[in-house]
């Protein structure tokens, strides 16, 4: 029964009559879906009603990129929905009502100045950075307060007849992106191609998919990959003289294929273009000084580092309890990141989904981490929680929750309604 405490994804308020499935969903409804039927929406709803839903997928973030006031919820509460039904949801709280009863919608907070850190309460200087796809994600990114372009998911710019990207065209959606973005730096992400973001133009290859498989770099010497990864590299280096860039790549787990790639970018790009290493598995997490020896910065992916961690594939919904954002385990660990890092820990970006969660932006401050990448929609409330935040009390709370022994202990610490995964 109404009211329904949901897990809150992306902040936002929708009232509208609830529709269940896909399948005739309009610009006002408020849909209830699974992980299967998101591919299959056409409109753009009210907002989203994610049932057993796997968090950490691609078709699950980008509501987050597409800024649809979106929960998730675990099938039992959803047995209360039926279709036609009045109702209010709340993307920032979690909190699902009659229409009648919705109260008075608060506006969102306001955000940082674009290309200025945001301070914690005690002063200290924190960057929150946006992920993007596009020039209108960049726009939107600049208008809501980044401080930077972190993540600029260049395996997304592809002609939209889905057509292989040739050198002209990258350079002309390279250009826009770093156009709508101005005056702030941008860093694009080399191609990274996994099993479940395969673009158009590439047919199905041998070991492409899944966590252990080809996907992201290791997928640079194979054709026709490769040549859309060199033509990247030169129509980044046609706009070194227009633009702040800076270059990151994706899925690395050794030193020393770093160390490869970089001769052969190099061969394109001047050294005045700052080079970088997504770490996505621990492999990788845990050698981030010898990254930092070499790379100019370093990138936590932490959505793949989190299925690696856990032996969980993150795109089936059906591991999604396994992949549990407030399990201490991920905090013992970024812990032991960050000591490694040492002194170059500003050098260290954390990207993913996991520090826009409720509640975990001030542990990641409490570990150290000080340069952050986000969904555009998320900027303002990140602000208000960094504003809010002693570095001191988040160092405090970080030790408890590296000392906690379950994920409700640690959902308890952070003083979250919601008490287990909506799986």
């Amino acid at each position: 029964m109404l009211p329904i405490q949901a897990l809150p994804f992306v902040p936002g308020h929708a009232r509208g009559r609830v529709c269940i499935g896909a399948d005739g969903a309009n610009a006002q409804s408020i849909v209830v879906l699974t992980q299967a039927e998101l591919t299959r929406l056409k409109v753009r709803p009210a907002g989203v009603i994610l049932v057993g839903g796997a968090l950490y997928a691609h078709p699950t973030l980008r509501l987050l990129s597409q800024g649809i006031p979106t929960v998730l919820l675990a099938a039992q509460a959803a047995r209360d929905l039926s279709s036609g039904l009045a109702l209010s949801l709340d993307g920032q709280t979690g909190r699902l009502s009659p229409a009648a009863e919705s109260p008075a919608v608060a506006p969102p907070p306001t955000g940082p100045a674009p290309g200025r850190p945001v301070r914690t309460r005690d002063g200290v200087a924190i960057e929150l950075r946006c992920s993007v796809t596009d020039a209108r994600g960049a726009a939107a990114a600049r208008t809501a307060g980044a401080a930077a372009i972190g993540l600029a998911r260049s395996e997304y710019l592809y002609p939209a007849d889905g057509r292989q990207p040739d050198r002209a065209f990258l350079t002309e959606a390279c250009a826009a992106v770093c156009a709508a973005a101005a005056p702030l730096s941008v860093t694009f992400r080399l191609i990274d191609i996994a099993g479940d973001k395969r673009p158009p133009w590439l047919p199905d290859a041998p070991g492409l998919g899944g966590t252990l498989g080809l996907q992201g770099a290791r997928l640079y010497a194979v054709e026709p990959v490769r040549s859309v990864y060199l033509a990247q590299l030169e129509a980044l280096a046609a706009l070194v003289d227009r633009y702040p860039l800076r270059v990151l790549l994706p899925y690395l787990v050794s030193v020393g294929e770093f160390e490869r790639l970089q001769a052969e970018i190099r061969q394109h790009l001047p050294d005045v273009v700052p080079l970088g290493s997504m770490l996505e598995t621990p492999a990788a997490a845990l050698a981030v000084r010898e990254f930092l020896e070499r790379a100019d910065f370093a990138a936590l992916g932490m959505n793949d580092l989190m299925q690696c961690l856990f032996a969980a594939d993150r795109y089936r919904p059906e591991l999604c309890g396994y992949l549990d954002p407030y399990s201490p385990i991920i905090y013992r660990f970024l812990r032991l990141v960050a000591e490694q890092a040492g002194d170059a820990l500003s050098r260290v970006q954390v990207n993913g989904l996991l520090a826009q969660l409720p509640g975990v932006l001030p542990v990641l401050i409490g570990l150290g981490y000080r340069a952050f990448s986000v969904d555009p929609v998320m900027l303002p409330w990140l602000a208000q929680r960094v504003r809010q935040t002693d570095t001191h009390a988040a160092a405090a709370l970080a030790d408890a929750l590296c000392s906690a022994r379950s994920p409700a202990e640690v959902r308890r610490l952070l003083g979250l309604a919601t008490t287990e995964m909506p799986c």
